[in-house]
């Protein structure tokens, strides 16, 4: 199967900057999802307000123990993750070696914990 070309760094940032219609939106981010280019998709999921995408990449996030990605799809969706997706989060990056994440997961649960 042919994949679907994506727009370089400067044809990107022309449509981030656009008002596309959502389903332009959409077929852009398919292509950059297409190649596992999941950061640069989503501002052009959130445009083609394909929240049922996003909620699945979040959840990834947290399985895979990705801060990050967790993160940015949070700020697309308008949530704020809670205590117990930060614990959630936290365990997996630390099962999976990733220390930093694991770390910065703890400083956020305890945030939520404090407040």
């Amino acid at each position: 199967m042919a994949r679907t070309r994506i727009p370089d760094a400067i044809q990107r940032r022309d449509l981030i900057e656009q008002k596309l219609d959502p389903a332009r939106a959409r077929k852009v981010a398919d292509a950059y999802l297409e190649q596992d280019r999941v950061l640069e998709a989503l501002p052009f999921l959130e445009r083609a307000e394909a929240r049922d995408e996003l909620a699945a990449i979040r959840d990834a996030a947290v399985s895979s123990g990705d801060v990050f990605l967790l993160r940015e799809t949070a700020l697309r969706l308008g949530e704020e993750p809670d205590a117990d997706t930060w614990r959630r989060l936290a365990e997996v990056a630390a099962a999976a070696g990733k220390a930093s994440y694991a770390a910065e997961a703890q400083r956020q649960l305890a945030a939520r914990e404090a407040s």
